[in-house]
């Protein structure tokens, strides 16, 4: 007697497994998912870089600026040779004023602010950056049953330095001491003046070139050629920059900027300058005292609150021990102190 069904049966699934090819495709399309997650963690990535590093940049805080016209005058010249892109270089002797004036009109350009302090040590990567470390990851695929895919991945970390972030994101670049480094450490400011372009030479690929932000802009500042520790930039550079030239401040906006740092009244701030002026007048050049010293012993003035000529002259000699070789010059430059 046989059996008659009274339904139909059900297969549950025609195949047990899937094939090569199938895959394959999902693989493909697993990678392709990660491929566009790893391309938006990249751009978020990008974006918190720049606020890290913005966050790190020297922000201007120019404290008891004075403009009196002279030095209104002089921003004015500086800042119409930046609004025509050209960097520009400020020379004068230290302590005039050259790094307050450089801040005060990098916090008028309105864009953040990379600062860099040039000396014998620097060099290129100082500048633009270089690798910091190399990272080595391994990836295994075991989506095929039985075949195995190893690979290693040798990824080296590239860290920007002040030069190629400014040149990225069109920061002010603030060039302190520009002078004091190396002609050679300077080159890769050529083809930025020139052809808009900023190269990194042990970078590869399109990585290897950073076109110009249009917002980009560089302050140079340095003491006379004659300076201890000075080098000569390349005349290919000198000639794509502006060179100004800038002298200690006249008496009128000396004595208000000495007054303002310090709080002493402006008759002493005067009396100051008067003498810092006649030490100029009688003193080497590597031994004149700028307004920086004179805010220091107006400092101590208002501190003691006693103007006498021998407390005066103590504070001065102060000043000039840290100008002098020795023991014996220090003395022989006292004595132009002692006939003031």
């Amino acid at each position: 007697m046989g059996y008659i069904a009274t339904h139909k049966r059900k297969v549950m699934g025609t195949r047990m497994h899937e094939t090569l090819e199938e895959k394959q495709m999902k693989i493909e399309a697993e990678e392709k998912e990660s491929n566009q997650i790893n391309s938006s963690l990249s751009q978020i990535s990008k974006l918190l870089e720049i606020e890290k590093v913005e966050s790190k940049y020297l922000v201007p805080e120019v404290k008891n600026w004075v403009e009196t016209d002279s030095v209104k005058a002089l921003k004015g010249r500086i800042k119409n040779w930046l609004s025509l892109k050209y960097p520009v270089h400020i020379i004068g002797p230290t302590g005039c004023g050259k790094t307050i004036l450089a801040l005060q009109i990098a916090k008028e350009l309105g864009r953040p602010v990379v600062w860099l302090n040039g000396d014998e040590s620097i060099t290129t990567t100082d500048l633009i950056g270089g690798y910091s470390q190399v990272e080595v990851s391994s990836i295994r695929d075991k989506y095929i049953h039985n075949v195995f895919k190893d690979k290693d991945v040798l990824k080296a970390e590239w860290i920007d330095n002040p030069l190629t972030l400014a040149c990225k994101y069109g920061y002010t670049l603030i060039y302190n001491e520009f002078s004091r480094a190396k002609p050679a450490a300077n080159n890769v400011f050529l083809s930025i003046f020139s052809e808009g372009v900023l190269e990194l030479p042990t970078q590869f690929g399109e990585e290897r070139y950073v076109k110009v932000h249009p917002d980009f802009r560089v302050i140079f500042t340095s003491n006379p050629i004659e300076y201890a520790g000075i080098h000569r930039a390349q005349d290919a550079l000198l000639d794509r920059m502006a060179g100004i030239y800038m002298d200690y401040h006249d008496r009128e906006t000396e004595s208000k900027i000495i007054a303002k740092h310090s709080k002493i009244d402006e008759k002493n701030a005067l009396m100051l300058v008067d003498m810092l002026i006649s030490l100029r007048q009688k003193l080497p050049e590597e031994s004149c005292l700028g307004t920086r010293a004179g805010v220091m012993v107006a400092h101590a003035l208002k501190l003691t609150n006693d103007y006498s000529k021998p407390t005066i002259k103590q504070l001065l000699g102060n000043i000039i021990t840290s100008k002098s070789k020795n023991v014996e010059h220090f003395r022989e430059l006292m004595k132009t102190v002692e006939k003031l």
